[in-house]
């Protein structure tokens, strides 16, 4: 497998986007959704799955696409080619604040494990894949369930951290206990289960869920500290509750406070 060897630049802070640079006949596949711009004289072309077996035949494309599912994904991806003269820049947006993290596949034995909706491009020709859990407690209490994702390949794949993250290098037997969502992908090496919290207080009270992730080396880890699920859940809390009207901003004054800073809603 030989994927495009593509460059890159990542731009901005909290809420980032990655420029990929593509010579003539070079080519990314993306996500649907993370496009933000592009040159001329690069095309888009909707393809089934990641476009790893589009040589295969009919039965390669749709094996592709169907390991997709799977994952909850789309079955169709996106592929920007260069089809003009000269390099040509296509850009893609991180999905919430956050950091894009390039992953050079060639670093760590061809294979990267990360969360389902971590991934965000890649250079063309590296498979995006599904990765099934043999162990029933991860699949069961892990957050993420049975299916993770994979990347693999010779090239280069981006993903996508929410607030900011963390990287760790795990040496052989070494141990590192992880909340279930803070996890963001991990190399081929790395041994990952699934932990019970224990003690009835830290079960009913703790308010970090009974369960947290333990990551044991050899390999490198990387941990995100806003995971997309606690943001929506915040959120979610904070927005006006049907039949209740809203919670005032946290003012104390609540609706008459909307009015004297200029949220007038009626």
């Amino acid at each position: 497998m030989n994927a495009h060897e593509i460059d890159y630049r990542i731009f901005g802070e909290e809420m980032q986007y990655v420029e990929v640079e593509l010579d003539p006949q070079e080519g990314v596949v993306a996500e649907s959704g993370s496009f933000m711009m592009m040159d001329a004289g690069v095309t888009m072309n909707t393809i089934f799955g990641d476009g790893s077996n589009q040589d295969k035949g009919i039965l390669g494309k749709i094996f592709s696409a169907g390991k997709r599912i799977l994952t909850g994904e789309s079955l169709f991806m996106t592929v920007f080619t260069n089809t003009g003269q000269g390099k040509k820049q296509v850009s893609f947006a991180s999905p919430y604040p956050g950091k894009i993290i390039p992953i050079d596949l060639t670093e760590f034995g061809g294979k990267f494990i990360c969360q389902k909706d971590a991934f965000l491009c890649a250079a063309k020709g590296v498979s995006i894949g599904i990765e099934f859990s043999r162990r029933l407690g991860r699949g069961l209490f892990g957050g993420e369930g049975f299916i993770m994702q994979k990347m693999e390949g010779d090239g280069i794949g981006f993903v996508h951290a929410g607030g900011t993250m963390a990287k760790k290098v795990l040496q052989p037997g070494e141990v590192l206990k992880v909340d279930t969502g803070c996890i963001v992908g991990f190399t081929q090496g790395v041994d990952y289960d699934i932990e019970f919290v224990g003690g009835i207080k830290n079960t009913i009270f703790g308010g970090e869920g009974l369960f947290f992730a333990t990551l044991k080396g050899p390999g490198t880890v990387y941990i995100q500290s806003l995971p997309f699920s606690r943001l929506a859940g915040r959120v979610l809390a904070m927005a006006p509750q049907t039949g209740k009207g809203d919670r005032g901003e946290g003012s104390v004054l609540g609706g008459l406070g909307d009015l004297l800073d200029g949220d007038n809603r009626f």
